[in-house]
């Protein structure tokens, strides 16, 4: 049977590209229809339509209240009948509202995983990226096989919620890495270090990261189409902080990446790949 596809943004599309390219059929729903007509997907005419259609659906959305859209609007998934369904969610959701979701599913008869995605465009279509998953075990151990073909590491925590907190966390790591080499880039410019060769030294010295190795070519050609948007990991780490906020946990290093990439997006350069952040280092 064909897999349910929801949230065909840049991320979104890698992975379903990998699916195909896994031999699965997809069957797609977007809420502006004309914006996957040229994907070459079967489109379903609403959510309902769409887990109607297939056992298994996807959902690979920008946020948490995009995810509850999909639920409760008009023909959403929780007008459908779940029995005998399963949502993987792959969306980076609020630590908060996923516990709902879980809810909400299981109480419409349906199974419901979430299931955040670590890492970006690249690493997806080939089938590289990290998963970890938050649900009931039954569930996670029957969408495993449809999991590994679209990631390299598949972890598992039972309890809701702990998959997006440990997103949350990496993206801590991410963000400030990102930050750090891209102010490092920016000084090796003003030093008169050909980028080239500063960032090969960055890469097997201290910046050695998977971040660096993702992001190499982009600002050595300073191509800054979105693969992980400077908006996603703005959200991402003002949700760190919620999160920290909640646990009375002093969060010292998230602060300053964060903003960083919040005047990205006031600046208007929120759609670009966050590794364009080097623009604030030179500027």
């Amino acid at each position: 049977m064909a897999l349910g596809f929801i949230g065909l943004g840049n991320l979104g599309q890698a992975i379903a590209k990998r699916l195909t390219d896994m031999s699965e059929e997809i069957i797609a729903f977007n809420r502006t229809k004309s914006k996957i007509e040229d994907l070459g997907y079967k489109i379903a005419n609403s959510p309902k339509d769409l887990i109607e259609k297939c056992d298994i659906v996807i959902l690979c959305l920008f946020e948490s209240d995009a995810v509850e859209n999909i639920f409760n609007m008009q023909e959403g998934l929780l007008s459908a009948d779940l029995e005998g369904k399963t949502i993987i969610d792959l969306t980076t959701n609020h630590f908060e509202q996923v516990l709902n979701f879980h809810k909400v599913i299981d109480e419409k008869g349906g199974e419901y995983l979430e299931s955040p995605i670590f890492g970006s465009v690249a690493p997806a279509l080939e089938g590289l990226v990290t998963i970890v998953a938050s649900g009931k075990k039954d569930t996670f151990d029957s969408c495993k096989t449809i999991l590994e073909k679209i990631g390299k590491e598949i972890f598992y925590l039972k309890e809701p919620g702990k998959a997006s907190k440990m997103k949350l966390i990496n993206n801590l790591c991410l963000g400030s890495f990102m930050a750090t080499i891209a102010e490092c880039t920016a000084l090796g410019d003003a030093c008169d270090i050909s980028r080239d060769k500063l960032l090969e030294i960055l890469g097997v010295g201290g910046g050695q990261s998977l971040v660096l190795k993702a992001k190499t070519q982009k600002l050595l050609e300073e191509d800054y189409s979105p693969h992980f948007s400077n908006n996603a990991i703005y959200k991402d780490l003002h949700t760190l902080q919620d999160l920290a906020y909640s646990l009375n946990q002093p969060l010292f290093t998230a602060a300053v990446p964060k903003e960083l990439f919040g005047k990205m997006k006031k600046d208007g350069k929120g759609e670009e790949d966050f590794c364009s952040i080097v623009q604030l280092f030179k500027d």
